[in-house]
């Protein structure tokens, strides 16, 4: 995934990506090509970060019999990003069997993930909400 196009054109870099692909942190160094105008980390950037992970964990642990997207996201930016940030993401059983149990029964369902961007001092740069979206695949006989 570090050699994906927009996230080498970015700079972030995929650290660590679970075995059981329930845990996934990824990093951004601050660069002269993902800095905006003032100097700090690019917005386009620090969503680009938060784009995919939650969306890849949650379908690894739900299978191929349901479709996952990436349905929405906000970002709240808190402080300028300087330096390297992190995002960490992190799903549980709780939260599949919850989605699964929910597009069982309604065909499909979304929840809203909270995510948090922080920098090398641990200080939140941005939060956002990341909207998920899974259904149950159709069966074709």
């Amino acid at each position: 995934m570090n050699f994906y196009p927009p996230f080498l054109g970015a700079g972030i870099r995929v650290n660590h990506i679970s075995p059981d692909f329930k845990k996934a942190v990824v990093s951004m160094k601050l660069r002269w090509w993902n800095r905006n105008l003032v100097g700090v980390h690019f917005g386009g950037s620090l969503m680009a970060m938060s784009d995919a992970f939650y969306m890849l964990l949650i379908l690894q642990n739900l299978g191929k019999e349901y479709i996952v997207w990436d349905k929405a996201s906000t970002i709240r930016f808190k402080k300028p990003g300087r330096g390297k940030v992190t995002c960490v993401f992190e799903i549980n059983n709780a939260l599949v069997e919850q989605l699964r149990s929910e597009a069982d029964a309604h065909g499909k369902t979304e929840i809203v993930l909270p995510l948090e961007i922080t920098d090398e001092e641990g200080d939140v740069v941005c939060e956002l909400d990341k909207t998920i979206y899974v259904r149950k695949k159709e069966v074709r006989n």
